[in-house]
């Protein structure tokens, strides 16, 4: 009888437990805490976004929104080493962060690091998982750049199922385009 009250009192605290403890996790937490910041980015008010996010940054140094975020906006001001520094610290913080992969593969690529803008586009579609093609355009792009062309056209083929005009652009240009008068000769 006791086994059975004991048993029925820890499943009444496991479910209580489950109830009250916040689920969210850190990253969670900062993206709803920085919604000024990732509003300004959404409306490309970059300089604004950019300081918002240098104080975020130096108010919660632990943050890796914060440093994702100020990553993304060195990133469009063209500050490429910076941005690789603030999304190796986000990436450091908390590694589930795909847009980070995706944006350090960015700057990475602008800087002609083709094999490390490689690695981070694989990451990025590995996080990003079938849900958005620009992760497998860029792989391509510098799947391009290290002469991977089969793969490079797998993966523009993939970003076009997924609903990339810019990957459909790029499979209609050299090396991908062939020619219809290649296959005439042929009988």
């Amino acid at each position: 009888m006791e086994v059975i009250l004991l048993g029925f009192l820890f499943v009444v605290y496991l479910v209580l437990r489950y109830y009250l403890i916040d689920h969210e996790t850190a990253s969670e937490k900062d993206i709803k805490r920085f919604q000024a910041g990732i509003q300004l980015v959404k409306n490309r008010e970059i300089e604004a976004a950019f300081d918002y996010f240098n104080e975020a940054v130096q108010k919660y140094p632990q943050s890796a929104v914060a440093y994702a975020y100020r990553g993304k906006c060195q990133l469009l001001l063209e500050n490429h080493f910076s941005a690789i520094y603030d999304l190796t610290q986000a990436v450091n913080r908390d590694n589930t962060l795909a847009d980070c992969y995706l944006d350090r593969g960015i700057a990475l690529y602008r800087v002609e690091q083709y094999t490390e803008a490689f690695r981070e586009f694989d990451k990025a579609v590995w996080h990003i998982r079938d849900e958005r093609p620009d992760a497998y355009r860029w792989r391509a792009l510098a799947r391009i750049e290290l002469r991977q062309l089969s793969q490079a056209e797998n993966d523009l083929r993939r970003a076009v199922l997924l609903g990339d005009e810019n990957a459909f652009q790029l499979l209609r240009q050299p090396p991908f385009s062939r020619p219809k008068h290649a296959n005439s000769g042929r009988n």
